[in-house]
């Protein structure tokens, strides 16, 4: 069936369902988590197959199970969130028994394209709220994860009817076409590069969109952080997925002071973490050889622009030598604002250390670039986390800790600018992916007279008009 035709029969289904009830909804979620569950070792197989090698338990933890939970939640909150909301109503149309609510409405067919680096997570998770709030979807899972994308095309129709859920694959030109079609909403995650393309497209049908785009997610560690602390935290966000994570830490700001204790302290926990890499099963593979040699680049920039290159690599073992795509990692001191690293998102294991004197220049770093997916702080002084959250603007913050806002299903993820547009997650997908219908009911009695809204005017309408007119 090809995208226009699978569309249209989607779009008749729902639109011969209408009203969609909670007990169907619940339905949909139970079947995807079900489909989740029942495959789960499938799933991981295939993403160690799409990455060249992916820990098993980490595909479980942020693919899987981050999925379920979130599908799990939907579920248990699906009926409450479709309650209608009543309103209130301004003078005098309240006291004269006039009713004004929201009525959340299924928007229809919502396209979902999700991309390489968590593609069951962030193809599953926005299904939550597209699926709690009534909708069908068609998916477009990304070419680089070709195991996966096979997977879910061939899973998919044993839980679900093509008109309520349908996986496709392809490459740029089946991506084209899917962004061009004329979904009730699409929500894209991916770089920011592509968003722009895909708001492109999507105009042209007026689709609503939601975008969630990456960008270069700032660390501060302002001089009363517990560097120890910071630093183990860091690692774990930075090194999980091999740094491939929208969210991942892309620099770090530390005080001058501090600078050798940090990355001490990185060095530390990273070989803690993980004591050696090639035959690690906990360590994740570079996905694709154009992104291994991406980094690379990155890293032969920076030596050549002057910055430290400083590789961790505690087993003293030779990638080089080795078939796969496994990278330590790296970190980048004295980086400029000409390298490549302090430019582009780097996704992958590496990270920059760039010193500030002061927190007003550390913040001042941050607001001259664009405004960020994340943003994280380190340490306990409560005037300085206050000063970095007041005067910073981002998707979202973790404060002693990197990435956890996401997996707080009752806060909004989004982006702002170019990190993305839109917010999703817990009742703010639920809304995201609903239609917020105004629904007013007039009593029996004449409002428009009473009022003086009502031809022809006289009296009441100058009372009206006069007690309004007032600073």
């Amino acid at each position: 069936m090809d995208l226009t035709t699978l569309l249209q029969a989607q779009r008749a289904a729902f639109q011969a369902e209408l009203p969609v009830s909670a007990e169907v909804r619940r339905d949909r979620l139970t079947r995807a988590i079900r489909m989740l569950v029942e495959n789960a070792e499938f799933f991981c197989s295939a993403l160690s197959e799409d990455f060249g090698h992916r820990s098993r338990e980490q595909s479980m933890l942020t693919d899987v199970l981050a999925s379920v939970r979130t599908l799990k939640h939907a579920r248990a909150r699906a009926a409450r969130w479709m309650r209608p909301e009543r309103r209130p109503l301004q003078f005098p149309l309240g006291l004269l028994g006039a009713r004004a609510e929201v009525h959340y409405q299924p928007k229809g067919v919502v396209g979902v394209i999700a991309p390489w680096n968590f593609p069951v997570n962030l193809s599953m998770g926005p299904l939550a709220g597209v699926l709690a709030a009534g909708n069908r979807a068609m998916v477009k899972m990304s070419e680089y994860t070709p195991a996966t994308a096979a997977l879910f095309e061939t899973l998919t129709p044993k839980y679900f009817d093509s008109a309520e859920l349908s996986f496709v694959s392809g490459g740029p030109e089946v991506g084209r076409a899917f962004a061009a079609l004329p979904f009730d909403h699409l929500i894209f995650t991916g770089a920011t590069a592509v968003g722009r393309h895909i708001l492109h497209a999507a105009a042209d049908n007026l689709t609503p969109v939601t975008l969630e785009l990456g960008g270069k997610s700032p660390t501060i560690i302002g001089r009363s952080a517990n560097i120890a602390q910071a630093a183990e935290r860091i690692a774990i966000g930075k090194l999980m997925n091999a740094g491939q994570i929208c969210l991942a830490p892309d620099y770090l700001l530390v005080p001058d002071d501090k600078e050798e204790a940090v990355i001490g302290g990185l060095r530390t926990a990273a070989s803690t973490l993980y004591p050696r890499l090639l035959d690690n099963p906990d360590y994740t593979s570079v996905l694709g050889e154009r992104h291994h040699v991406r980094l690379s680049g990155y890293l032969e920039d920076a030596r050549a622009k002057g910055g430290e290159v400083i590789e961790i690599n505690p087993a003293d073992e030779d990638f080089a030598a080795s078939n796969g795509r496994k990278m330590p990692l790296f970190i980048v001191r004295n980086p400029t604002d000409d390298m490549a690293v302090m430019q582009d998102e780097i996704f992958g294991p590496v990270l920059p250390v760039k010193r500030y004197g002061h927190i007003e220049e550390a913040i001042e770093f941050v607001n001259g670039r664009d405004r960020p997916l994340g943003l994280y702080y380190f340490g306990q002084d409560a005037a300085e986390e206050r000063q970095v959250l007041e005067r910073t603007i981002s998707g979202g913050v973790t404060v002693n800790d990197v990435i956890f806002h996401i997996s707080a299903e009752e806060l909004p993820f989004g982006g702002i600018g170019p990190s993305g547009m839109g917010a999703y997650h817990g009742q703010d997908g639920f809304k995201t992916f609903s239609h917020a219908r105004a629904v007013y009911r007039q009593p029996k009695i004449d409002v428009a007279k009473l009022a003086g809204f009502k031809p022809p005017y006289g009296p009441a309408t100058a009372k009206a008009i006069a007690r309004e007119l007032k600073v």
